[in-house]
C-alpha cells in the first residue's frame, strides 16, 4: 500500500528541490496543473499551462491558443516575462482557410491502389474543400458514411523547416502521402490542428507532383474534412529576446502573482479577476487587471517600459475567422477593441467552442500609454524594440491581429513604481434562455456602454484591489481553519475556476440566473449534477448564486415545459438554454440534488422562504423519491462516466438525505403533518440500507453485491445538515476502509476502477471526525495537483495511480472543494 501521508524526509527533499537551481538560481516544484490569469466566464478564460509564465503560449481553458505576450524594457534591454509568441506556419499544400482548393472524391468504395500516386481518379467527382454535413460551412456537402479523396499538389524546390499536417476531421481517418500512411486516428479533432508529423511527411514528400489520399469514415455525429501540409517558419529575431527569470508564483483565490528579476529590476506581475461573490455587480463585471510593480534591485535607477501583445484570437472560435480591430479611446483610458466581422451572436452551441461574437478590449491610462495594431506579435514586438510603434490605425481587418499596448513606467528606483492594464470582454448577449437572448448581468437593461464600464473599472482600481486582498485573506483563513494549510491551497486554486464556468444573467421573469457550462464534458448548460457538487462554495459565500443555479430548473418544471416528476438534467447546451439536450434522465440523482440543496439554502438563511416559493414542485420530486429513491432502478447518477447501475448504494443515500431534507423544510414551514410523515417514512430506511449494503468491514457499491465498495460522499449531508440519521460507527468503519484503499494520488471513486473524482474525495474527507484523518485524504490529492503531467486547468477526474487526467477540466464542480469550509462555517458561526 502506498504511504498515506508525507513524512518529514519527503518535505526536506521537496524543500531542497525548490531551493536548488537548474537555471538562474531559481527552481520550483509544480504548484498547479495550470495557472488562472483571466477568469470571468466560460468564454473569457485565459490560462498559463507551464510553471514558468514565459515558457508557453497562453490558452483558453479548452487548450486553444489565446496568446498574451509581455515584454519589459529595462534601459536598452528587453526581457520576455509573459507567454511565448505563437508558432508561424507557411503552406505547402494550403487548407481552405488560407486558399481555396479542389480535390477528386468518391463516396463509393474505390478499387485497390486508390491511394497510390499513379491511380487513375478521372472518374471521381470534383469538389472544393471543406467537406461537411453543415451547409453553413461546407463547400462540398457530404452526408454518407464514407468518403475517399485525392488531392494533387506540386513542390517546386527543397523544403526547409519541420513539416506539419494541418487538419480538421470528423471522424475516423487514414491519410496517405504518395501511397504511404502518415496519419491514422480513430475519433476526431474539434478544430483545425497542426500535427507534428515531420519524419513521415519528409520521408514521403518529393519534388514535383505529390498526392494526398484520405479515407474518412463517419460513425457518429457530424462530418468534416479539411487538410493540408505546412512548414514551420523559423523563429524571428524577436524570439532572441532575453527571458526574465521567474523567482516565484503564488495562486490566491482572486489573483495569480508572479515575481521576476531582470536587468537590475524586480518585477511583480499580478493577474486579478475580482470575482467577489458577495458583490454581484463587481462579480459580473468582465474586466481583469494586470498590475506591474517594478523596483530597482541594484541600487541604480532604470528606465522601464512594459509591453503587452494580446491576440485577437481571444475573440474568435477559429483562428481563420476574420476580425476587425479599432481604436475606442474614451474617458481616462486609451483602448483597443477587436471582434469578428461576422458576429454570429449565440449561433453556436457545444463544448469545445470559443466565443466569436462580442468584443475584446485592452485599456490603460491615457497619459502613459501607447497603443497600436499589428498583423502579428513578431511585428508588435519588433516595433516595441525599435521604438517605432507607428501611427495607431482604426478599422484594421485581418486574422490573428494583435492589440499592442506599451506602458511608460518611467525612471524607477528602489522606491519602485506601479501601473496596470485592463482586459475586458463585452459579450453583447450571453445566454439564449427559452429563445430569449439575454444580455450579461452588468448590462441587463441594455443601457450601458462597455467603454464606460472599462473607465469605471479603472477609476475603482484601488478600491477593488483592496477588497480583493481582503477577500483573498478571508478565503485563505476560512480554509486554513477548516482543514489546514494544504487544504487551503486546494481551495484557492479551485475558487476562480469554479466561478468562471458560469454566466450571470437576469431571466425575463426578473430572476437571477447563474448558469454553468459543463466544460470539457458535453457542454450542457445549468446541469443539475454540476450544480450539486459545486454548491459548497456558493452556499458558503452567497446563497443568492446558489438559487441562481436552481431558478432555471424550477422555471422549466413550473412553466410546464418539463412535465416529468423529477428534475431535469440540464437546460440545454451552452449557451442555448432552450430545454434539456442530454439524451437520458437521471431521476433519483437530479430530484435528490435539488431537494438537498434547497435544505442547505434554508440552513444558511435560517428560513425556508425559497422552499415555500417552490413547494409544489419540491413535493412532486419528494413524492417520486419516496417511491423510487431507496432502491434505485438501473440508471445513471452524476458519475455517469462509470455507466448505468441498479441498486446504487450511494444514490440510495442521496434519496434518504433528500427525503430528510424535505421533512426539515416542512418543519420550517409549519407543515407538521408532512414533516412527520416523511420522518416516519425514512426511519426504517436507515437500518435497511445498512443491512443491504453490509460487507464486513465496509459497505458495498450496490445493494447485496459483496466484494464491492464506493465512496459514500452523499452521506456528508447527514453531518453537515445535522440530520444524524446514521450511527457514527458507520462513518468510522467506512473511513478506516477508505484509508486502506488510497493510492498515490488519492482515493478511487469505487471498486470498479482506480480513477477518482477529486470533489467527492473532499466530501468524503469531510465525514472524518478529526483533522488527522481529514489530512490523510487531502495530502494525496494535493500531490496530484502538484505532480500531475496533465497541464490543464484543474481536472476533477484523474487516475489515482499515476496522477494523469482521465477527462474533464476547468469545470465548476471544484467548488465542491469548499465542502469542509461550508461545514466548518455552519458550525462555527
Amino acid at each position: 500500500m502506498v504511504q498515506l501521508c508525507y513524512r518529514r524526509t519527503r518535505w526536506c527533499l521537496l524543500l531542497m528541490a525548490f531551493m536548488l537551481s537548474s537555471r538562474g538560481g531559481h527552481a520550483q516544484e509544480q504548484k498547479a496543473p495550470s495557472y488562472p490569469l483571466i477568469t470571468h466566464t466560460p468564454y473569457f478564460s485565459i490560462w498559463s499551462n507551464t510553471d514558468q509564465l514565459n515558457e508557453s503560449v497562453t490558452t483558453h481553458w479548452s487548450g486553444t491558443e489565446q496568446s498574451l505576450v509581455g515584454v519589459i524594457k529595462i534601459d536598452d534591454r528587453f526581457y520576455r516575462f509573459l507567454g511565448k509568441e505563437q508558432a508561424q506556419f507557411a503552406p505547402i499544400a494550403p487548407t481552405s482557410d488560407d486558399q481555396s482548393y479542389s480535390v477528386r472524391y468518391t463516396e463509393q468504395r474505390p478499387a485497390e491502389g486508390w491511394n497510390a500516386p499513379e491511380f487513375g481518379d478521372g472518374g471521381w467527382k470534383k469538389g472544393a474543400a471543406p467537406f461537411s454535413d453543415d451547409r453553413s460551412i461546407a463547400k462540398t456537402y457530404w452526408d454518407t458514411d464514407d468518403l475517399w479523396i485525392r488531392r494533387s499538389f506540386d513542390v517546386t524546390g527543397p523544403v526547409d523547416g519541420d513539416l506539419y499536417l494541418k487538419i480538421n476531421h470528423d471522424d475516423n481517418i487514414n491519410v496517405y502521402l504518395n501511397g504511404k500512411q502518415v496519419y491514422h486516428k480513430t475519433g476526431w479533432v474539434n478544430r483545425m490542428t497542426y500535427l507534428d508529423l515531420n519524419d513521415a511527411l519528409k520521408a514521403n514528400l518529393k519534388k514535383g507532383k505529390n498526392v494526398l489520399a484520405v479515407h474518412l469514415r463517419n460513425t457518429a455525429g457530424g462530418r468534416h474534412l479539411d487538410l493540408g501540409i505546412y512548414r514551420k517558419v523559423p523563429p524571428p529575431p524577436s524570439e532572441q529576446l532575453l527571458k526574465a527569470t521567474q523567482t516565484n508564483v503564488t495562486v490566491k483565490a482572486l489573483q495569480t502573482v508572479y515575481d521576476f528579476t531582470a536587468g537590475g529590476v524586480d518585477l511583480n506581475v499580478q493577474f486579478t479577476s475580482p470575482l467577489l461573490l458577495k458583490e454581484l455587480d463587481l462579480l459580473a463585471r468582465p474586466v481583469s487587471y494586470i498590475t506591474y510593480a517594478v523596483k530597482s534591485s541594484d541600487g541604480r535607477p532604470h528606465d522601464v517600459k512594459v509591453y503587452l501583445g494580446a491576440s485577437s484570437n481571444i475573440a474568435v472560435n477559429e483562428s481563420s475567422q476574420e476580425v476587425l480591430a479599432n481604436v475606442v479611446n474614451s474617458g481616462q483610458l486609451k483602448m483597443l477593441q477587436t471582434g469578428t466581422t461576422s458576429q454570429p451572436v449565440l449561433a453556436k452551441r457545444g463544448d469545445d467552442l470559443r466565443i466569436d461574437w462580442g468584443y475584446f478590449y485592452v485599456g490603460a491610462a491615457n497619459n502613459i500609454t501607447t497603443q497600436f495594431i499589428t498583423s502579428s506579435q513578431q511585428d508588435g514586438i519588433a516595433r516595441f524594440i525599435s521604438n517605432r510603434p507607428g501611427t495607431v490605425q482604426s478599422g484594421v481587418r485581418g486574422r490573428s491581429l494583435v492589440l499592442n499596448t506599451i506602458l511608460d513606467i518611467g525612471k524607477v528606483g528602489a522606491a519602485g513604481a506601479e501601473q496596470h492594464m485592463l482586459l475586458g470582454y463585452d459579450e453583447l448577449y450571453s445566454i439564449q434562455y427559452f429563445h430569449n437572448n439575454l444580455r450579461p448581468w452588468w448590462n441587463k437593461n441594455g443601457n450601458k456602454q462597455f467603454t464606460a464600464l472599462m473607465n469605471e473599472a479603472a477609476a475603482s482600481y484601488k478600491t477593488v484591489i483592496k477588497k480583493v486582498n481582503e477577500f483573498d485573506q478571508v478565503i485563505h483563513e476560512d480554509a486554513l481553519k477548516a482543514g489546514g494549510a494544504t487544504y487551503a491551497k486546494l481551495c484557492e486554486l479551485a475558487y476562480r475556476q469554479s466561478i468562471a464556468a458560469h454566466a450571470l444573467v437576469e431571466s425575463p421573469q426578473k430572476e437571477l440566473l447563474f448558469l454553468s457550462k459543463e466544460n470539457f464534458s458535453n457542454g450542457s448548460i445549468n446541469t443539475v449534477d454540476l450544480t450539486y457538487p459545486s454548491a459548497p462554495l456558493f452556499l458558503t459565500y452567497n446563497a443568492a448564486l446558489q438559487k441562481g443555479m436552481m431558478n432555471g430548473i424550477f422555471y422549466y418544471s413550473e412553466s410546464g415545459k418539463w412535465t416529468k416528476p423529477f428534475a431535469a438534467h440540464d437546460l440545454g447546451t451552452y449557451p442555448q438554454a432552450n430545454g434539456q439536450t442530454y439524451g437520458e434522465d437521471m431521476p433519483v440523482e437530479e430530484a435528490g440534488n435539488m431537494i438537498i440543496l434547497m435544505a442547505a439554502i434554508a440552513k444558511v438563511e435560517g428560513n425556508a422562504a425559497y422552499a415555500k416559493k417552490h413547494w409544489k414542485t419540491l413535493t412532486t420530486w419528494a413524492t417520486y423519491l419516496s417511491k423510487a429513491g431507496f432502491d434505485p432502478a438501473n440508471q445513471l447518477c452524476t458519475d455517469d462516466f462509470a455507466g448505468h447501475m441498479a441498486r446504487n448504494v450511494n444514490l440510495s443515500a442521496k434519496a434518504i438525505m433528500a427525503l430528510r431534507s424535505y421533512a426539515m423544510l416542512a418543519e420550517m414551514l409549519g407543515e407538521t403533518a408532512t414533516a412527520k410523515k416523511y420522518r416516519m417514512l425514512i426511519q426504517p430506511m436507515v437500518p435497511k440500507w445498512m443491512e443491504l449494503a453490509a460487507d464486513g468491514d465496509h459497505y458495498t457499491l450496490a445493494f447485496e453485491k459483496k466484494g464491492t465498495w464506493s465512496q459514500k460522499y452523499n452521506l456528508v449531508w447527514d453531518k453537515v445538515l445535522d440530520f444524524h440519521l446514521f450511527p457514527q460507527s458507520l462513518y468510522d468503519k467506512e473511513i478506516r476502509f477508505y484509508l486502506t484503499k488510497q493510492q498515490q494520488y488519492g482515493l478511487p471513486l469505487d471498486s470498479r476502477k482506480t480513477y477518482t473524482k477529486s470533489d467527492w474525495i473532499i466530501w468524503t474527507a469531510t465525514m472524518t471526525k478529526n483533522r488527522e484523518d481529514f489530512e490523510q485524504f487531502i495530502q494525496p490529492l494535493y500531490r496530484y495537483v502538484t505532480e500531475t503531467k496533465s497541464r490543464v486547468p484543474l481536472s476533477d477526474w484523474h487516475e489515482t495511480t499515476n496522477g494523469k487526467q482521465v477527462g474533464f477540466q476547468a469545470r465548476s464542480v471544484v467548488g465542491g472543494y469548499f465542502m469542509k469550509v461550508f461545514d466548518y462555517r455552519l458550525h462555527h458561526r
